[in-house]
């Protein structure tokens, strides 16, 4: 299976690095190049990406507004969106995560973790680990202007009482073997809980359930873990 990978970054010298670096491997392929957010959405629908590696300040159309039109997308659901930012505490980050993007990577990473994250992307599984999001959204929700805001999701109500300990163990960046020891479950199980809560509040990924967990108050900064 070939990862077709599109970038959407207005600096040419840093599209041509990633693009050395993908195409060097047999399962990655660059299938186009944006220069900005209004571009990476046309072309999002065009070459049929698989995910698109998306840079958050970009001119015309920018990141966030570029992520939430594809999320908004249904011809594009099973498009995958990596933040790339320079600033991994930026609130623009949170903002891309909210949009609809599945994490987010430093553009300081190596190309092994970039092709790695890559490839795990495209499984279906969580770009980052679960703490490496929750620490970022606890940083944004800990400053004292930040203000969640629930986001227009169906009530908790519709997940089950297992299905909202594992959101909340989710939440406080546990993973899937963590929480199979923690409630003495087969990971699989896990998984199967996690997938149907991420179906009942229409979070296309895990960093989407965790944004959700936080905005609606199903967990808080300062909780201590359970």
């Amino acid at each position: 299976m070939t990862i077709r990978v599109l970038l959407a970054d207005d600096q040419a010298l840093i599209r041509a690095g990633y693009k050395m670096i993908l195409d060097s491997e047999p399962d990655l392929e660059v299938v186009g190049e944006a220069v900005n957010g209004r571009e990476a959405v046309f072309l999002a629908r065009t070459t049929r990406a698989d995910i698109i590696l998306m840079d958050i300040r970009m001119p015309e159309v920018d990141g966030i507004e570029a992520t939430r039109r594809i999320a908004a997308d249904d011809d594009l659901a099973d498009v995958r969106v990596l933040v790339l930012t320079t600033f991994e505490h930026d609130e623009n980050v949170l903002l891309a995560l909210r949009a609809g993007a599945s994490g987010f990577l430093g553009k300081h990473v190596g190309p092994d973790e970039l092709i790695n994250a890559l490839r795990v992307v495209a499984t279906g599984d969580a770009l980052l680990s679960p703490k490496a999001t929750r620490a970022l959204i606890l940083h944004v929700l800990n400053q004292p202007e930040a203000t969640p805001h629930p986001v227009t999701t169906p009530t908790l109500d519709r997940i089950t009482e297992r299905e909202r300990e594992v959101v909340i163990l989710v939440a406080h960046g546990l993973s899937n073997d963590d929480i199979a020891e923690r409630l003495f479950l087969s990971p699989l199980t896990v998984k199967t809980h996690v997938n149907r809560a991420m179906t009942k509040l229409r979070a296309r990924d895990r960093a989407q359930l965790v944004v959700i967990a936080y905005q609606n108050g199903l967990v808080s900064p300062g909780d201590a873990q359970p």
